[in-house]
Order: C-alpha cells, then structure tokens, then sequence
C-alpha cells in the first residue's frame, strides 16, 4: 500500500509542465477554494479517498459491454429500454478520452488553463449528436436517483465534459445519461455472487457556468492571498485546529527547551527538536 505524500512535485503544481485543470481540481475549486489553492498552488493536496474496486470493476465491465456494441455499431440493449435512439460512438481517440491521466483536452486561450476530463463513455445520435454518459456504482435499498445535494458534482460533472467536447468541434447534446448500477440486499442467498438493478438516468446540463469559473479559477492561482474556506468543507477545520495545537505545543516546548538550557548554550539548541 503506498504511503500518502501530501506534497507534489513541483511539475504538477500550477505552472509546472505536467500540471492540468482536470474535471476534479474544478469541481474541488467549487468545493472549496482554499483546498483548491493549496493543492495546485501551493502543491499540498488533500489525503485521497480509498478505491472503491467493486465500483472500478462495474465501470470496467461496463465499458467491456458497451464495446462489443461500439465495435459492431448497435444500441446497447439499456438504450432500447430506455428509448434512446442512439449507438456507442466509435471514435479513433475514445480510449485517449477515457484514460485517466490524459482525457479530452481543450486549451482555454483567455486564461491559458488547458483543461481535461475522462470520461466514461460517449453514444452519438443518428442526427451525429453526441451524447455524454456516465457510469455510477452503488449499494441502497432505495431507488437511485440525483436527488441528493452531494450528488451536485456528478452534474458538474457532465457539465463540464459537454463544455470540452463543445469546444473540441463537436456538436453535444444537453441531455447526458448516468448509467446507474445498483447492488441488490434484497436477494435470499449470496451464491458467490453480486446482482444489480441498472437504471439509465437522464440529467439535461447546462456548461454557461464552466467559462466564468474559469476565469475565478485563474485569478486564484495567480494571486498570492490564501482563499477563505468553503463553509462545508470538512479539511480546512482540522488543519486549523490541528495547527493551533501543534503551533501551541511549538511554543511551550520552546520555553521548556530553553528553561532548561544554560543561558550561554541556549543560541545552540534548535527548538524544533523538541517537538519533531
């Protein structure tokens, strides 16, 4: 298991080469501001989150599915079901678009951020229209559905992926699709195996606030005054109060070390020792 490191390197920070406004540091930047500028400002990022594998495995096994359709230029059967008049679109750069270190990119020439987002999957009409989906994995004895206020980032989500592929030349439909995978509990026995609801759940986007975000995003990175936290954020609060107190216990070994230290030895004691 690898150990996390909350600084990058400095190429990955904002400015460096390899650094990109990907669909997540957007969405993190609307989450909070300020765990936004010292992620890609300042390089020091957020611990991440633990894989979900059963959910990479349904995203895998899902786009497995839908190749054999893309490949043989047919509807999927969800789509039939679900009256979508529409085929996986087969493009040379589909696996590019949906690899996760290099997406569909496009070049913002009024602020220079070169932004980028994987995406899950792309379906064309037959208009030559296309189509942004998504592939979602849960667990609820509920019916799905994107109700919850969490789920305001997969709409941003979609939001910005019809904003990239807009600006790529390609004509985007407003209505996008989550594909998404529900786990059954309600099922007698196990048996080895996991069964699933699938549900095909529209979203009709609309990308008008991807520009002027932009525009912020670019004034943060390039000012030098920390942002205010978001109110929600659950980061910048223990950072502030883990700070005060690692700060506080600073200064207290500090008067010790040096209580404890003769006057002429005193200039050659390194506080900092005491407590690191």
């Amino acid at each position: 298991m690898a150990i996390y490191n909350p600084d990058r390197g400095s190429a990955w920070n904002y400015g460096g080469g390899k650094w990109r406004l990907s669909r997540s540091k957007i969405d993190l930047f609307v989450s909070c501001p300020r765990c936004f500028y010292l992620d890609n400002k300042l390089g020091t990022k957020r611990p991440p989150g633990y894989p979900f594998n059963l959910n990479i495995a349904v995203d895998t096994l899902l786009k497995k599915e839908f190749d054999i359709h893309r490949k043989a230029q047919t509807p999927h059967p969800l789509m039939k079901e679900n009256g979508i008049d529409a085929i996986p679109f087969q493009h040379a750069d589909i696996d590019l678009w949906r690899d996760n270190f290099k997406g569909a990119q496009y070049k913002h020439e009024p602020t220079g951020l070169v932004v980028s987002g994987a995406v899950d999957d792309i379906w064309v009409k037959p208009n030559g229209e296309l189509i942004i989906a998504d592939y979602k994995a849960t667990s609820k004895n509920d019916e799905v559905n994107l109700d919850a206020d969490w789920q305001d980032g997969y709409k941003r989500q979609m939001e910005v992926y019809q904003w990239l592929f807009r600006r790529n030349g390609f004509k985007v439909s407003d209505t996008a699709y989550f594909v998404y995978v529900n786990g059954r509990t309600d099922v007698d026995t196990f048996d080895g195996k996991l069964e699933f609801d699938i549900k095909v759940l529209p979203y009709t986007g609309s990308d008008e606030w991807v520009e002027p975000k932009l525009f912020e995003i670019k004034e943060c990175l390039e000012s030098d005054a920390i942002p205010k936290p978001s109110s929600t954020c659950e980061y910048c609060p223990y950072r502030e109060v883990a700070g005060k107190k690692l700060q506080r216990l600073f200064l207290e070994c500090k008067v010790i070390k040096r209580e404890d230290v003769p006057e002429s030895d005193a200039s050659k004691e390194s506080p900092t020792k005491t407590l690191f």
